[in-house]
């Protein structure tokens, strides 16, 4: 049996943690797995991100209004960082997938930080190298991300000869210097370049400069696997505002049904 979804609302069924595969080729959106006897299969929509949660408050908002992924910062010195003291009863019980958001960490203190959160997914910001990236991926059953910050098409090609072996998914968000994530930076490179830059085995996620204003133009560009935002559904820096989150929600879904 065969049930599809219009939320992340898989607990009806089970308490499993879902992951992130392919429903097709065709129409390159994630597929959620068999639990027992059911087959979940999520709709063939963009799915949302969430990102930079820093309060208990704004994780039980996003997953409410219907976040299918919760990201936490767990490396220090950025302004979002969870301490690590608190990040796991940040998202105890959380519904969504779990995002560890990383940035140049050693293997082994990635993974138990992941770990410390029970991540489905691991979001690596930094220079990490493809060999770590694949220690990381012997120490858990996470999916693995590489964020890259591309300023040229051949910025972005590079990265994906260099990462798309070891990862599961290619994150692309517009480049600031000076940073590493949540800068809102939009992405510069023209979005068929970027779609077909990006193979068809990984996830696409998009991010940086995504509004709920602006994510509905970015799907009909992009046509991307994600979206993911972070500042844009901020009124106070760290602060996820209920309201912003909830239209970026609704104008992604209403994007995703007219495409």
């Amino acid at each position: 049996m065969s049930i599809v979804l219009d939320a992340p609302a898989w607990t009806r069924f089970s308490s499993a943690k879902p992951s992130c595969e392919r429903i097709s080729r065709t129409k390159r959106r994630p597929q959620w797995p068999t639990w027992g006897r059911l087959i979940v299969r999520m709709p063939d929509r963009v799915l949302v991100k969430i990102c930079g949660l820093t309060r208990r408050g704004d994780v039980r908002d996003a997953t409410r209004l219907g976040a299918d992924y919760v990201g936490v910062v767990l490396s220090e010195g950025f302004d979002r960082t969870v301490d690590e003291r608190e990040a796991a009863s940040l998202l105890e019980g959380v519904d969504a997938i779990k995002v560890a958001v990383l940035v140049d960490e050693p293997p082994d203190r990635a993974a138990g930080l992941a770990r410390l959160v029970e991540a489905d997914v691991i979001q690596l910001h930094g220079d990490e190298e493809p060999g770590d990236l694949s220690a990381l991926r012997s120490l858990g059953r996470w999916k693995l991300w590489k964020v890259v910050r591309p300023r040229t098409e051949e910025e972005l090609e590079r990265a994906v000869e260099e990462y798309g072996e070891v990862v599961d998914g290619i994150l692309v968000e517009g480049w600031r210097e000076g940073m590493v994530g949540g800068s809102g930076a939009e992405v510069g490179l023209d979005p068929r370049s970027v779609r077909t830059l990006v193979p068809a085995h990984l996830v696409f996620v998009l991010a940086g400069g995504l509004t709920p204003s602006t994510v509905s133009q970015s799907i009909e560009s992009f046509d991307p696997d994600v979206v993911d935002v972070s500042s844009g559904v901020e009124r106070i820096r760290g602060q996820k505002d209920p309201e912003l989150v909830g239209r970026f929600i609704e104008s992604a879904r209403d994007a995703s049904n007219a495409t």
